[in-house]
């Protein structure tokens, strides 16, 4: 039977998606440059070792959405870089620790094509680096001197932290619905989108109207930007994704795909045999049942809804480059394939 891939059945690269990134960053693109050069200063330390850890961390970073996301929410109103790009580098730094721990906990060996941290140089040196990445996250927060900013800071750890635990405690378990999987993915990966543009919000002196819209945005479009991450882990290659097909079934997490074809196949079910007998090799077949279903087009539809209430959102802030950059990014997290 041919593999249907549907909306994600076309040639795009990953030079061209950053090429699209590149251009909705238009309004912030210099000043992006002043994060990542911040970024970069955190490897000097007084250990050669550690600095060689932290500059593979760094330069392994990804697209820079969320400190993206800080500074184009700062554009509403007081634009006022010495706050904005310390909390831009917090939250990226914050992301950056998150994988770092997720990749030691799941023993992962591969991310973005390149080995983990914990693959080079151990799970104790992984969490212990992730450990100091928080820490520099908070250094970096303390510097706005924004009271607000920084509780908001801790509390979006402490909400990441019990994701995470709620996610490993959940592994490998059927018995969940999707309310539960949106609860969970919100505290993984929508509230550290949501920290990012309400602080970039605050920072800048934006009214609570502004500020609560920009924070609503944030939420639905990462919802939205990991059911479709979700998604990929089924209908993407290894090299476009740059980790194993079927990474998330192997760890025991049930994402909404699986849990679709759960519904639908109640009984003879891979992703039974995968959680409940611990088979493997049952996964390359619970990809091919997902790729062969209406599971993507249903995922996909749920993603565009989320996309479509994000924008939504905006239609309260001033009609300015940035609220057609964030419009631009919900969008894109949509069709994007990596």
């Amino acid at each position: 039977m041919k593999t249907k891939l549907r909306s994600w059945d076309r040639n795009t690269k990953p030079e061209d998606e950053q090429m699209e990134l590149s251009e909705i960053y238009r309004p912030i693109q210099e000043d992006l440059v002043r994060v990542k050069d911040a970024l970069r200063s955190i490897n000097r330390v007084d250990f050669s070792w550690l600095s060689e850890q932290l500059s593979y961390v760094i330069t392994a970073s990804g697209k820079g959405i969320r400190p993206a996301l800080t500074l184009l929410s700062g554009k509403f109103y007081k634009y006022d870089l010495d706050l904005l790009v310390p909390m831009a580098v917090s939250v990226e730094l914050m992301h950056t620790a998150t994988l770092v721990h997720d990749d030691a906990i799941d023993k992962s060996e591969v991310r973005r094509g390149q080995p983990t941290i914990n693959k080079l140089w151990g799970d104790e040196t992984a969490i212990l680096l992730g450990d100091f990445l928080f820490a520099k996250a908070g250094m970096f927060v303390a510097d706005t001197k924004n009271p607000y900013v920084i509780k908001l800071f801790s509390q979006t750890l402490a909400t990441i932290s019990s994701g995470e635990i709620n996610q490993f405690r959940s592994a490998y378990q059927t018995a969940q619905n999707r309310e539960q999987y949106i609860k969970r993915i919100a505290a993984k990966t929508a509230s550290l989108f949501c920290l990012s543009t309400e602080s970039g919000a605050v920072l800048s002196g934006a009214p609570e109207i502004a500020a609560k819209a920009l924070k609503d945005y944030s939420y639905n479009m990462g919802v939205a930007f990991q059911i479709v991450d979700d998604l990929l882990d089924f209908v993407g290659t290894e090299e476009m994704l740059g980790k194993p097909v079927g990474s998330d079934l192997e760890q025991g997490t049930l994402t909404l795909p699986a849990m679709m074809l759960l519904e639908k196949y109640p009984k003879n079910n891979p992703v039974t045999d995968v959680f409940e007998k611990k088979d493997m090799t049952s996964i390359p077949r619970a990809i091919e049942m997902v790729r062969n279903s209406t599971i993507i087009e249903e995922c996909y539809r749920l993603a565009q809804e989320y996309s479509a209430k994000a924008k939504n959102c905006l239609k309260v802030l001033p009609d300015v480059a940035s609220r057609t950059s964030l419009k631009e990014l919900a969008d894109y997290v949509i069709r994007r394939q990596v």
